[in-house]
Order: structure tokens, then sequence, then C-alpha cells
């Protein structure tokens, strides 16, 4: 019997970047990336969304790399949003694109879109020719300030949220602020829930930035938009880079505190309920449990859940009150989905403080229980505040 060990360390650069006008003639912050690469081809993706709010985008990008003298391969406009995640239709019609245009290792994909369209994208980037360069350029709240920054691409698969996918780290992320502004209001402000998880898990000072900032940040002042997306991008990405589990190999996944019911509740609504609009209810369900469990202080716990209302995101769904034979809300399931997802020990991150978590491993399914009741209390009282006549 004979074994021999290799170890096959492995390096990556991730570059995250912020611009206005990527593709105006003047700015050299695309070509200079992929100038470091080397490689000529270019085929680009554009969700259609994204092309109806930019109309001359196609000709925008066009015109940028006739005048750089790239080896131009195509644009494609394709459907995008969360219906792309449902099966592998889009990846296919990628992977096609990628062939007919001889798109290799040494060449660029570039797609433009919002977190749905970039993960169906990038997992066939991914699993072209074992991984092609991508560029990315996030176009909605939620995908500047987190998806679009990370290192992960997946499509749902079994009914279940990103199982099949991979992690590659993009050849460059490129967060245009021209794109940020094209959104309607309501996807614009719900975004920023994923600014407030990684403020709560990582930076204290930026949550009490955003509590301060709340009322600018709903009414979408620009500066403030900006400025939320940009420091809650890096704050991902340094946690990525610098936090010891970029390819998550471990038991503990901060990034994603209130996930867990997020990720269930997104597929007990039939994924009509969007990612942002989850979080907002799951991180709000997570950070009362933590008051309720011992670990955070009341008033914290009710800054956090004031902060939630004032970006007039919800705090509850009726796909909560769904339950099983045996009457047990459905959204406990996603807990050992959660675990399974991961691999190994439950592990799910709590409050301690904004700004500090701590890891538990079991949750008490009364105890949540007690917390959707109080939530959902919190939505009713709240709704019925909104409709009441002003006496």
């Amino acid at each position: 019997m004979s074994r021999h060990d290799f170890q096959i360390p492995v390096s990556f650069k991730h570059r995250v970047c912020f611009t206005r006008g990527a593709f105006a003639a003047g700015n050299s912050l695309l070509s200079e990336i992929l100038a470091e690469g080397g490689g000529r081809r270019v085929l680009v993706a554009v969700e259609e969304s994204v092309a109806r709010a930019w109309p001359e985008l196609t000709r925008r990008v066009e015109s940028y790399f006739a005048d750089l003298g790239f080896d131009w391969r195509g644009l494609h406009v394709l459907p995008g949003g969360e219906a792309v995640k449902v099966d592998d239709l889009l990846v296919r019609r990628i992977w096609e694109a990628i062939d007919r245009g001889r798109i290799d290792r040494h060449s660029y994909l570039i797609a433009i879109g919002g977190g749905a369209f970039l993960d169906a994208v990038g997992y066939a980037a991914a699993t072209a020719h074992r991984g092609v360069r991508l560029v990315r350029f996030p176009t909605t709240t939620l995908s500047q300030d987190d998806s679009g920054v990370g290192v992960k691409c997946a499509i749902n698969g079994f009914g279940k949220k990103n199982w099949i996918g991979a992690f590659a780290v993009p050849f460059a992320v490129i967060n245009d602020f021209e794109f940020l502004h094209s959104q309607d209001e309501e996807t614009r402000r719900a975004g920023l829930i994923e600014a407030v998880k990684v403020s709560l898990v990582k930076d204290g000072t930026f949550f009490e930035w955003i509590e301060q900032q709340v009322e600018r940040l709903a009414a979408l002042e620009a500066d403030a938009l900006e400025e939320c997306v940009e420091r809650s991008a890096l704050l991902h990405a340094r946690h990525i880079s610098e936090g010891g589990d970029a390819f998550e190999t471990g038991s503990s996944r901060p990034l994603d505190f209130g996930h867990w019911a997020a990720h269930k509740l997104e597929q007990l609504s039939g994924f009509a309920l969007s990612h942002a609009h989850a979080v907002a209810v799951g991180l709000a369900l997570d950070t009362l449990y933590s008051a309720r469990y011992g670990l955070l202080r009341e008033c914290v716990a009710e800054r956090v859940i004031d902060v939630v209302a004032g970006l007039r995101l919800p705090l509850w769904h009726p796909a909560l009150e769904l339950r099983d034979a045996a009457g047990r809300r459905r959204v406990h399931e996603g807990l050992e989905e959660f675990r399974e997802h991961l691999g190994g020990e439950l592990t799910v991150l709590l409050l301690r403080e904004a700004g500090v978590g701590q890891d538990v491993h079991v949750l008490d399914e009364g105890l949540v229980d007690a917390c959707l009741d109080s939530l959902r209390d919190r939505q009713v009282a709240s709704d019925a505040a909104m409709v009441s006549p002003r006496g």
C-alpha cells in the first residue's frame, strides 16, 4: 500500500471595482482590466430588463469594443429574473453562445444583469471548458452590494435554492452606478437588506450609519445609496478574501445570517417572493430570536427591526403559516436543508451585538414559532396603521 499527499496552493485575484459610465469612450477601467488577461475575444450577455431600461446599451457596448480593437463575438439579450434559475434553459443558451463564438479559457464572457441572471450565466461560464473568464456587471442593488461580488454561482434544483452550482472567482466585478439608478424604486430599495445584514455580522459602525441614514436610504437619495452599496460590497468581498473560508468548506457561513428561513420562504412561495424580501423576513426573525434566546439586548433587536421597517421591507409573509400534516410550520424544514446544503453540523449565526455574531447549532422550534407570531402581529398592526384614516 502506498499513499502520496500533494499540496496544490491556488491564489486568485478578486477584482471589485466601482465606476460610472463603464462603456463611455473615455472610461478605461474595463479595457485595463481585460488587458491584464491578454485575451482578445469578447462575448456579452445582457439581461432583457436591463436592455429595455437602457435602449442605447447595445450600441454603446459594441462601439466600446470596436474602438479597442477586440475580437467581437456578439451580444445576446436574454431573459432574467428568478425564473432563469428554475431550470437550465438559460445555462444551455449561454453554452451554445460560447461554443458558437469560440470563446475559450483565454476569452471573456461579460454578463450584465441582476443577481439571478448573473447566477445562471456564471454557472454556464464556470462549467464551459471547465471555466471561462467572467466579467460581471451587476445592475441591481442586491447584486451590487452582495451577490455580484461573491464567488458563487448556481441555479435551483429539486425544488431547492442554489442546489446546482459552483465556486468560481470572476475575472472582475464592475459596479457601474449608472445601472444602479435605473431600477424601479422597490427593487432598488429592497436590495439594501443585504447591506443591513453584512453590517450586523461584520461592522456595527456601518449599522449605526444605516440607522442614521435610513430615511435618506428609503428615499433613494443617490449619494447615500451609492455609499451604502459600496461599503456593503467591500465588506462582503473582504470577508470572502480574508475570512479563511472563501469556498465554504467549514460549517459557518456568517454572510448567510437570516438566510436559512429566507431560502425556505422563497421555496414555499413558489419563488414568487423576491430574495430581498425573503431575507428581510429571515433577518428580522433571527434578530428577534437572538434577543429572546438571551444573546442580544431587546433594545438592539428593536432597532434592527425598525431599520427593516424603515426601509419599507416586510417582516412577514403568509407562506410562513404553511404547515405539514402534523401541524408543524414548514419553514422549519429550512434548517435541515440549510445544514444539508453546507454539509456537516448545523451552524446558524445569531447576534450578540450589532457587528458581533455567535454560532449556535440548534434552534428551539417553539421559540422560533413565538418569534414568527410576533412578527406576524407586528406586520398586521403596521398594515392596519397604514390604511387607517387619520383622525
